[in-house]
This record gives C-alpha cells, structure tokens and sequence, in this order.
C-alpha cells in the first residue's frame, strides 16, 4: 500500500505542515500540491466542495507525493467511507464532543474488527495499491475536532477511542464555545490554556495533536509548542492575500508614464 506520508513525518518526529483547500477546483488543488505541503485537506464542510469534486481534487493532488486527506461536514459514516473510497488517507471529523461521537468516527474509518467501514474501495485501491483493503487500518489517519466545552470535558475519555490518532483543535468554534469572539490565532489566556491543556493531554494519551493556524508566526509558535500537525490559513485566504498585496504595491506605485512598444 502506498505509504501515508503523514505518518512517514511523525515516524521521522517532525510536524505535519498542512495545507487547506475550500476551492472546488481540481486545478487549484493540483497548484496546491506542488506547494510543498506535506499534506492538503480538502474542507468538504466549510469550503465550497461537494463530494464529486473532492474526488477530482484527491486525483489532481495525486500528481504528487502530497497525502490527501478530507473534513467532511458532519459525523455521518457514510460521507466518511465514500470519501476513504474515493482515496483520503485521512479524515478530520468536526464537533466531536462525546465518546460516543469518538466511536462512530473511528468506526467508519476503520474495517473490522477494529471498525465497520464496509469495503468498497472503488478509487482507493488505485491510489493506494492492491493491497489496499488488508493495510488500510494501519495507514488512514482518524482526527477528532475538539472544538466545544462538551469536547474539553469528555477529553480523557475520547483519547482512550481505539483507532483514533488524534486531535484536530478548531480554534474559532473553540473560542465561541468559551463565550470568546471566533477567531484563529487566539491569545486570550482562556483559549490559549484551554489549547495548551488539549495538547498535553495528547502527549500523555500517546495521541497526535493538530490545530489551524492563521499566520506562519502562530504556526511556527505551535510546531515549538510540540503539535504534531498544524495547517496555516488555506487556499481562498492565501490567494485574498497574495492579490491584495499586489494590487496594493501597483496602486501605491508613482505614476510613470507609458513606455513605447512595437508590441
């Protein structure tokens, strides 16, 4: 089976560094790719994307050595195994706040015994490879969003979940739980230690932790920390961005006058 290379950068200790697509566009996903992402997730809950075009993306990513991985938009097994078959090597689950929650998510992710996923892995035997069935439990990375105080209570328990690999920390629904304004990068001291607090029970629990980021300095800040996997922004705002930028510095250019051309 082809190698999840999410699980290639844990095994050599060094932090997943993941990028976010919300654009339906296999095109958009493949410039992506050649970014230099360890891994891209294709946002099939907040951002634009149905399930047939996440398809077409996770075949563009598929141009490059990048892991493709999907947060599908609720805790439903069915979108979770349609998109395992479509070839994700890794599911984000949002709004995981129970231990019940943490075991429907981790079943459909895994075959039995240690799950229910049914098999039908019509794209994933492609990308993966023949043996795709008999190793896929041990290659497709589960992450659980803890992102509301019902989550942060029932924490301890969820890490105990066979088959799930770790946390995702959704740091604007995380804010809101706490009766904070949503944003990513928090800095109020409640957020930043209900974070902190998730984190260390991951490092005891064996368990991996992730978090979105909104800039490379928070992100930088989190890799030192000790997550194990941090995306920074994602596809729309970084093109928003970069285009303000641009149109910025021209505007902000003295007028020149025109050069002559033959062309």
């Amino acid at each position: 089976m082809r190698p999840n290379n999410i699980r290639t950068v844990w095994n050599a200790g060094q932090c997943v560094v993941n990028g976010w697509l919300a654009i339906p566009s296999a095109f958009s996903a493949e410039v992506m790719a050649h970014c230099g992402w360890d891994s891209l997730c294709i946002d099939i809950q907040h951002g634009m994307v149905d399930y047939q075009t996440a398809t077409t993306m996770m075949q563009a990513i598929s141009t490059t050595a990048v892991t493709p991985i999907v947060r599908v938009p609720w805790n439903d097994p069915a979108i979770i195994m349609k998109c395992l078959d479509a070839g994700a090597y890794g599911v984000v689950c949002p709004m995981i706040n129970s231990v019940e929650d943490a075991l429907r998510f981790t079943g459909a992710c895994r075959y039995p015994p240690m799950g229910y996923r049914s098999l039908g892995p019509i794209r994933a035997q492609l990308y993966g490879g023949s043996d795709y069935a008999a190793k896929a439990n041990e290659e497709i990375v589960a992450l659980a969003m803890i992102e509301t105080m019902p989550g942060l209570e029932n924490l301890d328990a969820i890490l105990k979940v066979e088959g799930l690999d770790g946390i995702y920390i959704g740091p604007a629904d995380l804010s809101l739980s706490l009766g904070l304004p949503g944003r990513l990068d928090p800095v109020d001291v409640k957020v930043v230690s209900a974070i902190e607090t998730i984190l260390a029970k991951c490092k005891s629990a064996g368990r991996r932790c992730g978090i979105h980021t909104g800039s490379i300095e928070y992100a930088r800040n989190m890799v030192s920390k000790g997550f194990d996997f941090v995306t920074i922004l994602g596809d729309s705002r970084i093109l928003a961005a970069a285009a303000e930028t641009i149109v910025r510095g021209v505007k902000a250019s003295p007028k020149q006058g025109i050069a002559s051309s033959t062309y």
